[in-house]
């Protein structure tokens, strides 16, 4: 039995991994910002359960909820930076408040909770990381650059970390999802306020008024939280865990394009030192 530490658990994929670990036997301290959204998992399971306010852009929230995990169950073994939204504008339309907000929760608050349960993970010489990122972060659609591009900081940081971590007897690891059938482009998205008709062709077909892929995502929270505390328990987690078809042909396309570039272009990326 380890204890899961879990952000972002009133819907979706953060909630999926919360049950899947809870019927594995694991103890799982759940949180939201509203704590009332998750208290019906520590009502069914009192001994296994702690439910926690947490806003992950909060410092002070973050430092108390760790310490109520650590307080409960002695530790923190596997952390899930999952908690986050969806944010969907063209790079001209995004208003620098919306960004900042989107960074500091997915980014920042990421950081905030690693930072917070690296000291008790380092004196146990154990401990998993488990970092949410999206395909998105490999694929960049129009209408999604600011999104790709906090999961793609996600995944620096956490290859990084994973580097830092290992002869700690620690790990770290990055799930890439592809669309999972939760609220996440339905109540979870956010978008620029006031769409510019020149990109109505591009990031304006991925808007919320013009998406008509809520509810109908391939993807099951449930097969993924499977897959995750399968791959977790192994003890062999990999840096990048793909989660569902889109993803796995998405990620091989890409590299594909990136790899076709790389060739195209090598004579001149080679013909760049000093002779």
């Amino acid at each position: 039995m380890t204890t899961w530490f879990i952000t972002g658990c009133s819907t979706g994929l953060g909630r999926a991994f919360a049950l899947e670990a809870l019927d594995r036997g694991h103890r799982v301290v759940v949180t939201a910002r509203d704590v009332g959204s998750v208290q019906d998992l520590a009502d069914a399971h009192p001994d296994q359960v702690l439910a926690v306010p947490l806003d992950v852009t909060d410092d002070a929230q973050v430092a108390a909820a760790v310490a109520a995990a650590e307080e409960r169950f002695g530790g923190v073994d596997v952390l899930v930076n999952n908690a986050g939204y969806g944010y969907r504008s063209a790079l001209e339309e995004g208003d620098h408040e919306d960004v900042l907000r989107l960074f500091d929760t997915h980014v920042h608050g990421t950081v905030r909770l690693t930072q917070a349960v690296l000291p008790g993970m380092r004196a146990r010489r154990s401990g998993t990381v488990v970092n949410l990122s999206s395909i998105g972060a490999r694929v960049c659609p129009e209408g999604s650059g600011y999104y790709a591009a906090v999961k793609a900081a996600v995944e620096a940081l956490t290859l990084s970390l994973r580097k830092e971590v290992a002869p700690l007897g620690i790990t770290a690891m990055t799930v890439e999802p592809g669309a999972f059938r939760t609220d996440f482009s339905g109540r979870s998205l956010t978008q620029s306020a006031v769409p510019i008709d020149d990109y109505a062709d591009t990031a304006g077909r991925r808007r919320r008024e013009n998406d008509p892929t809520d509810g109908t995502q391939p993807g099951d929270p449930a097969k993924a939280a499977r897959a995750l505390v399968d791959v977790v328990e192994s003890g062999r987690a990999p840096y990048l865990l793909v989660l569902g078809n889109d993803a796995s042909d998405g990620i091989r396309g890409a590299l594909d394009a990136l790899r076709a570039d790389l060739d195209a272009w090598e004579d001149v990326s080679r013909s760049t030192d000093f002779d």
